[in-house]
């Protein structure tokens, strides 16, 4: 009988996505790939958004993922209410690791002397009656089992069993039980060995050693049994519940408002669907077969869909050139007093608001602040299109969609699939536009040249150290300076608003002037919910206080409960794994790696206000001191 669980969708295309390791209760299995993902039409939704799948499309295909001629469709995971046809949608796993440890401990005398161990077991040898494999023991008794919590991977997201009996005994034949022996309490690689009946034994932190697995084999076992690639890595020792076992490779963007009319919507709903047509026969043809296609575009005749049809097209090129966050910045930094539509349905609805409405006499001068905009409605799109093993990615904010072909490669979640798994959430935010006159004058400033080209030195040095991090680069001082910012006010904002610090997201628009385009910084803070029609408002009702939360934030940040070490750190010292950062801990800027863009890196508080090192750089002018009643 086929066992079940259920994930929500957010986790299928975050932490258990393809490829991923997901304990169970008897077992641990590995998340199939999307080639073994059965999802019945009516158990899946078609996520509508063109612009985005053109932007994969391209990247895909250009790492041969996507074959020439296929189009790309984001479809959210299957739902596990099952299907009106009565099939049952589902994602297939497989087993692994293979190997497992007995739950008894066992008594064994190995070269006259006396240890404490648990056989090791394949998932061949265990009785399956009854439902539950267990070990059948030499005694007559069943045994429960556990996974073996060490696998093999590398740096390419390959993954494998490791051959315990071949790394004992270097390829010599050898039948003799294995045992898992535990010494001291600490539960760590040096108290962990591998034993044998034959008395030979290794030490888990000796398989740590470069090259002691041997070399990867290349397997792929999320995308089949059998599947594998030319490596040329060695393997390394894992634990399948380390946090660098999976990385998900995920890409979101805010969905923008666009002007339609009827025509226009129903062309961009059916965009898959006819995205092939080349003639106004073509159309004709796509009416006659798809019964929702034929009533959406009742009353237009093939000759006006296929116009249509090749204007959305043009559209949806030059937005897939284009980073989508410059089209985010572009809308939301408009100044428009309304942007989008204030109706149930709409993706993104907006007002700016009156400096008036939101500022201070009282507060830090916020004279740098060119604008602030309430998003009372946002629709966010997050797609999954990879994943890593050991070392992350670059995240989304190094390149919206990241290259990763050197150190860290990402490896791929389907082997034919034509689509990706993607999920669609709503929310609300905080939208700050920052003069960039402004921000421009205070990098000029000499202090802040000499702290922005200390981060950069070190940041030289951690791509040295780490050969991983290759396809990161240097965001420069006023992406840190905004970041950091952010940080400060999610914080505040979180003490105020009745969401949780962990349910706040950030976007930090950080582009610096280049030939043909303009300067652009700012900010959004926003929070999203899965299958919601919206959030509760409590994150749009704090924008008329903005500048006591500035106050707020900026005062908290002046006096660290880790000062003056943290103020006084260098980012350069090779003492600490703190290189990207400067000023900034737990006690002060750090916040759920969830919530921030760049996991964490990239902050620095003495480019926001002056910490007691002094070292001038600070973006912020002191302050009055708040009066808090």
């Amino acid at each position: 009988m086929t066992k079940r669980t259920v994930q929500r969708q957010s986790q299928l295309i975050t932490t258990f996505g393809p490829g991923a390791m997901v304990d169970l209760p008897q077992r641990s299995v590995l998340i199939g790939g999307l080639d073994r993902w059965f999802a019945p039409k009516d158990t899946y939704t078609q996520i509508d958004e063109p612009s985005l799948a053109r932007y994969l499309e391209s990247w895909l295909r250009e790492r041969k993922r996507l074959e020439d001629g296929q189009t790309l469709r984001l479809l959210t995971p299957p739902v596990a209410s099952g299907s009106r046809t009565g099939e049952l949608p589902g994602v297939d796993v497989t087993v692994f690791p293979t190997w497992f440890v007995c739950d008894r401990v066992e008594t064994l005398r190995i070269d006259d002397r006396e240890r404490r161990g648990r056989r090791l077991v394949r998932w061949r040898d265990l009785d399956p009656a009854g439902g539950r494999r267990r070990y059948h023991h030499e005694d007559g008794k069943k045994v429960e089992v556990t996974p073996l919590r060490f696998v093999g991977a590398c740096v390419h997201g390959h993954l494998q069993d490791i051959d315990w009996r071949r790394l004992l005994h270097h390829g010599e034949p050898c039948q003799e039980p294995m045992w898992l022996v535990e010494e001291g309490t600490s539960a760590s690689l040096a108290d962990l060995e591998i034993v044998c009946g034959c008395t030979r034994s290794l030490s888990l932190r000796e398989a740590t050693k470069p090259g002691r697995l041997g070399k990867c084999l290349g397997r792929q076992p999320w995308l089949a049994p059998d599947a594998s690639e030319d490596c040329t890595e060695n393997l390394r020792l894992m634990a399948r519940s380390a946090t660098n076992a999976y990385f998900p490779q995920t890409v979101s963007v805010i969905s923008l408002p666009v002007e339609e009319d009827a025509l226009e919507v129903a062309a961009r709903r059916h965009f898959a669907d006819l995205c092939k047509a080349e003639t106004v026969a073509d159309v004709g043809q796509a009416r006659r077969f798809n019964s929702a296609l034929r009533m959406d575009l009742e009353g237009y005749s093939d000759a006006e869909v296929f116009e249509r049809l090749k204007l959305v097209n043009d559209q949806l090129q030059r937005d897939a050139s284009t980073n989508p966050r410059l089209l985010e910045f572009d809308v939301l930094g408009s100044g428009r007093d309304k942007i989008g539509a204030n109706e149930p349905d709409a993706r993104l609805y907006a007002e700016t608001l009156r400096r008036e409405d939101w500022v201070d006499t009282t507060s830090v001068n916020l004279d740098a602040i060119r604008g602030v905009v309430a998003v009372h409605r946002l629709r966010e799109v997050i797609c999954l299109y990879g994943f890593t093993r050991v070392e992350p990615a670059p995240s989304a904010a190094d390149s919206e969609v990241e290259d990763i072909q050197l150190a860290v490669r990402g490896a791929p979640i389907a082997q034919h699939a034509d689509w990706l798994p993607a999920i669609e959430q709503f929310g609300e935010g905080i939208f700050i536009h920052f003069d960039p006159a402004a921000v421009e004058a205070w990098l000029s400033k000499s202090a802040v040249v000499e702290r922005v080209d200390r981060l950069q030195k070190a940041f030289s040095a951690y791509r040295r150290k780490y050969p991983g991090s290759a396809e990161q680069h240097f965001p420069g001082g006023a992406y840190i300076f905004l970041h950091s910012l952010t940080h400060a006010l999610m914080t505040e904002i979180a003490l105020d608003c009745g969401y949780p610090a962990s349910s706040l997201k950030e976007r930090i628009y950080s582009f610096p002037a280049s030939p043909g385009s303009l300067a652009r910084y700012g900010i959004l803070i926003y929070t999203a919910a899965t299958g919601a029609q919206g959030t509760l408002g409590g994150l749009v009702a704090r924008v008329k206080a903005l500048a006591p939360t500035f106050d707020q934030a900026l005062e908290r940040l002046a006096l660290c409960s880790n000062d003056p070490v943290c103020a006084d750190h260098e980012p350069g010292q090779a003492v600490d794994e703190r290189a990207l950062l400067g000023a900034a801990c737990h006690g002060c800027l750090l916040i759920a790696e969830t919530s921030c863009e760049r996991r964490n890196n990239f902050l620095d508080r003495a480019l926001l206000i002056e910490t007691m090192a002094g070292n001038g750089s600070n973006f912020f002018a002191e302050k009055p001191a708040c009066d808090r009643k």
